[in-house]
């Protein structure tokens, strides 16, 4: 083999689930309360504002579990909305009282595909995506094509609409690896047995091939490089960090008590959009909350249809998706139930 897996603090080095600011020199933070860790984290960062709304948030969550799924999508918002606060106040970004985003509705039939939602220029949705790397220039996306870009409940969208796309390949063992006779270091992963063929190669990003290399596992490899200097330990994972960022555009993780990881193909796909499961999920909520306070009749009839455990799947596991990313970006530590290893 050409390549060896490298080591940091003793351990392999692989992806994080923080994108800017990813803290691999620490331990994974075993919890069985993810709320109440930020809390005592907003306390010990003296960060009083913050914390406010972030209690704030935890409440509107306990709300959303107890409401039937035509009202729970307005609690289950502005949860989301003061704990995006919350990461902004902490992260000292100035924001306005707007939400960032918006929605119509195309004329027609009630589809998912007719609900239209806006990401503004200016407000909190915008300042979450330039945190992120992201645009805020008025795009519009369907609520159909927001709901397909999120691996959380890719499965419950594949069921509702039986001609899509698989969007999201699961990988596992991701590792960061470095060449034995240079100092040139890349990101590997093995694709599961379902999806070990050519075929899902080619429907990868044009950076990824198959490590022809490797013959007892079939392993995809990003064509991507940095450099990784052993007797530069601080300088190399800087340049990892960056590497990470990018690397970050492909790759995505479902909140679990297990660690699952995917990546994004993007190659010929109608409704790709290129986003943080973040912004997607402000987005797509703040949809349904409109829905919610200014049209239930029209939100009963899309719980009416086909789409039905789709849109109740997503109610149901948004919130705590969007609470381990938003606490992950945040502090840069990985957040698991305990009892699990780290």
């Amino acid at each position: 083999m050409a390549h060896r897996g490298i080591q940091y603090k003793n351990k392999p080095l692989t992806i994080h689930k923080a994108v800017s600011n990813p803290s691999f020199n620490e331990k994974t933070i075993l919890v069985t309360s993810t709320w109440d860790y930020m809390g005592l984290w907003f306390k010990r960062s003296h960060k009083k504002k913050a914390l406010f709304y972030w209690q704030q948030a935890q409440h509107f969550y306990h709300a959303t579990t107890e409401l039937p799924k035509n009202s729970s999508p307005l609690t289950a918002y502005y949860c989301m909305l003061n704990a995006a606060k919350a990461f902004l106040l902490a992260k000292n970004i100035t924001f306005s009282d707007r939400h960032g985003v918006s929605g119509r509705q195309r004329t027609g039939q009630t589809y998912l595909s007719n609900e239209i939602v806006k990401f503004k220029g200016g407000g909190i949705l915008a300042e979450l995506c330039r945190h992120l790397g992201e645009s805020a220039n008025n795009e519009e996306y369907s609520l159909q094509h927001l709901l397909y870009n999120m691996p959380f409940i890719h499965r419950a969208y594949d069921l509702s609409y039986d001609s899509a796309k698989e969007l999201f390949i699961p990988i596992r063992n991701p590792e960061i690896v470095r060449s034995r006779t240079t100092n040139e270091a890349w990101f590997s992963a093995e694709l599961v047995k379902k999806y070990a063929n050519m075929n899902t190669v080619n429907r990868l990003p044009s950076n990824y091939k198959k490590d022809e290399g490797i013959t007892d596992r079939f392993v995809i490899r990003s064509t991507r490089r940095f450099q990784w200097i052993p007797s530069q330990k601080t300088q190399s994972l800087q340049r990892y960090q960056q590497y990470h960022k990018t690397l970050r555009k492909d790759l995505f993780y479902i909140h679990s008590p297990q660690r699952l990881w995917y990546i994004k193909r993007s190659n010929g796909v109608e409704g790709f959009i290129e986003r943080s499961t973040i912004t997607l999920i402000f987005a797509a909520m703040h949809k349904l909350s409109e829905l919610a306070r200014y049209s239930p009749e029209r939100l009963a009839k899309h719980f009416e249809g086909r789409y039905n455990w789709l849109l109740s799947e997503f109610i149901s596991i948004a919130p705590l998706q969007f609470i381990d990313e938003l606490s992950c970006e945040l502090t840069g530590y990985e957040f698991m139930p305990s009892g699990r290893v780290s």
